[in-house]
């Protein structure tokens, strides 16, 4: 987070509705059409490969077919599993994203396979045999969506950047990352009335996540917040009204661990510091 001059208007911003959510792609210069472009297609093959609605992903055929056969994986979906492990670890078990099943009973996710006669997995049964060669001790339900989006906004500023874009902002459903001189003005919603937002500064060079229910409680869904560690079924899925944002240099490390501070509620846990994040807790 910066106290410099708040940023200029960006000269050109588009979106469109991929992951789930609305993607916003905001640069300073007028000219880049092209390379917006190229952004916005990274930012689709990771949803054709890490999306779990796609019954023909290459998730979900890791969700099928990984315990039985080693799976062959895209380069861009081994760096996404090697960081949902490292995580994993780190937060001692808290972030896990072998959750999807528990969402699938939920109504949130589509079924594309039974699991009723398997004993799950997690992100920990997933093993590496080469860089981009995995395989699964147990069966697996795997979602990526707490993990995925950070990473395709990482993947959509490092094509900017590489097509000679200096400066602008990657904003996927509140998942954002600014690049370049011009730092930008951030604001987060009072969980208690969404439509009031509070300005906690300025962002440059940095990511920034947010995990809430504000939305989900006003429309009576589940919660998509699902502590793994839950022996009582009861405490399975998460329910409070507080938001939870954390700040990285990379969006992935934003995105996944929002879902660390969430469920532990611990402003100060181990694993923030482990990776140069800061969280950020808003109290309904």
């Amino acid at each position: 987070m910066s106290s410099q001059k708040q940023s200029k208007s960006f000269m050109v911003t588009r979106c469109k509705p991929l992951l789930g959510t609305f993607v916003e792609i905001s640069v300073d210069e007028d000219h880049f059409h092209a390379e917006i472009d190229y952004a916005f297609a990274a930012i689709e093959k990771i949803q054709t490969l890490m999306g779990f609605h796609n019954p023909d992903s290459e998730l979900n055929h890791i969700n099928r077919l990984s315990h039985q056969q080693a799976i062959e994986i895209h380069p861009w979906t081994a760096q996404v599993l090697r960081v949902a492990k490292q995580i994993h670890r780190q937060s001692q078990g808290v972030f896990d994203c072998g959750i999807g099943h528990r969402l699938v009973a939920a109504g949130l996710l589509p079924k594309h396979i039974d699991y009723h006669n398997h004993d799950l997995g997690g992100i920990k049964d997933v093993c590496f045999l080469s860089p981009e060669l995995i395989t699964s001790t147990r069966p697996v339900c795997l979602d990526l969506g707490g993990i995925a989006k950070g990473f395709a906004v990482d993947m959509a500023v490092r094509i900017l950047r590489s097509e000679g874009i200096s400066s602008g902002a990657v904003n996927a459903g509140g998942d954002l990352k600014v690049f370049g001189d011009n730092p930008r003005p951030i604001h987060l919603r009072n969980p208690h009335n969404p439509k009031e937002l509070y300005k906690i500064g300025n962002l440059q060079n940095a990511a920034l996540a947010t995990s809430s229910l504000y939305f989900a409680n006003r429309s009576q869904q589940a919660s998509h917040l699902i502590n793994p560690l839950a022996t009582d079924e009861s405490e399975r899925f998460i329910q409070n009204h507080d938001s939870y944002s954390i700040l990285a240099k990379e969006c992935i490390y934003a995105d996944a661990l929002t879902k660390v501070l969430a469920i532990s509620k611990q402003i100060n846990h181990p694993c923030f510091a482990k990776f140069s994040a800061q969280a950020i807790r808003i109290s309904a």
